[in-house]
């Protein structure tokens, strides 16, 4: 049976690649800091049911500290030149995107038709990560494709994988580390405290008042998790349910729907939100790295307030 365990293995190869190539990287003058992170973090997905709670926290504390400290830099490896991209762009036309269209196809045949499929009456993959292991296949496809279409050397896809990954630095992480953090959250009973907090010191009395603080906490929370599906549990579970539907009588699903858009909002606001903030804003190279936050920030407060007023006017109607 092929397990996520086949995930994490490519996972950490890839990265053990990227650290390699980072060591070898004379050019870029912190390559050791980049091959040391890169290497702990295959480290981390090679071996890391192996290492223990304290060995997996002493590792995310030596990324942290490579990070913060300045460690990481850009590596330039050698790739081809614009003139090059323009001609191969010429030579194989739209051919170029049957790659990238393998991806969603390949995921479809493993979760449609491998998905089922037995030897011996064992499973073919876990059917619980059959999306997750398709999506890997799918890319061993995509790139054995790419290789044999445009010819290029077999480092190609690993060198421009590390300059895509020293381009997003530390915030490539940012999913895994948010993800933790939310579970963290939930464990230690987060939600149960922000609904005593709130109770005990916000005037909730009211209905407006109890709306405007749950809409405005969902989007404050997603600023500081990055993620509002781990903020949504924590203040749903605090301040939604217990006085917004408990107390006032409000429709759950009014409340649970237009909750989790003031969390999006949050997400356009922070920088945590790594996938849609930083990352455009890296790989586009700009100037500014705030600037697509900047630019979201009018349209997030926008919708916030319109999500107070349609919460307010939706979720109480008899």
């Amino acid at each position: 049976m092929i397990k996520l365990g086949f995930v994490y293995v490519l996972a950490g190869l890839m990265y053990a690649a990227f650290a390699l190539l980072s060591a070898t990287d004379r050019v870029n003058r912190k390559r050791w800091g980049n091959a040391l992170f890169w290497g702990l973090v295959a480290v981390s997905f090679l071996a890391g049911d192996r290492l223990g709670d304290l060995g997996n926290g002493v590792l995310v504390l030596g990324l942290a500290l490579i990070a913060g400290f300045g460690f990481l830099g850009r590596g330039q490896p050698a790739t081809t030149s614009p003139a090059e991209r323009t001609g191969l762009a010429e030579q194989f036309g739209n051919r170029l995107f049957l790659p990238a269209l393998m991806l969603p196809l390949v995921v479809a045949i493993g979760v449609l038709l491998l998905k089922p499929v037995q030897i011996g009456g064992v499973p073919l993959m876990d059917p619980k990560q059959a999306t997750l292991i398709s999506l890997a296949l799918a890319v061993i496809v995509g790139l054995a494709l790419a290789l044999a279409l445009l010819r290029q050397p077999w480092a190609s896809p690993l060198q421009e994988g590390r300059r895509l990954a020293d381009t997003i630095g530390w915030a490539a992480l940012l999913p895994q580390f948010l993800a933790a953090l939310g579970a963290v959250f939930a464990l230690a009973g987060v939600g149960k405290a922000i609904g005593l907090l709130t109770s005990t010191y916000l005037p909730v009395d009211t209905r407006l008042a109890a709306v405007s603080v749950y809409c405005v906490g969902m989007a404050a929370f997603t600023m500081l998790m990055g993620n509002a599906f781990a903020a949504f549990p924590v203040l749903t579970g605090g301040i939604a349910l217990p006085i917004l539907v408990g107390h006032f009588g409000g429709n759950p699903a009014v409340i649970g729907s237009i909750g989790m858009l003031s969390g999006f909002c949050g997400t356009l606001m922070t920088p945590l939100a790594a996938n849609f903030n930083l990352v455009p804003s890296a790989l586009l190279e700009l100037p500014d790295r705030y600037a697509v936050i900047k630019a979201q920030i009018p349209t997030a407060l926008l919708m916030l307030i319109v999500n107070v007023v349609l919460m307010y006017v939706l979720a109480f109607r008899p």
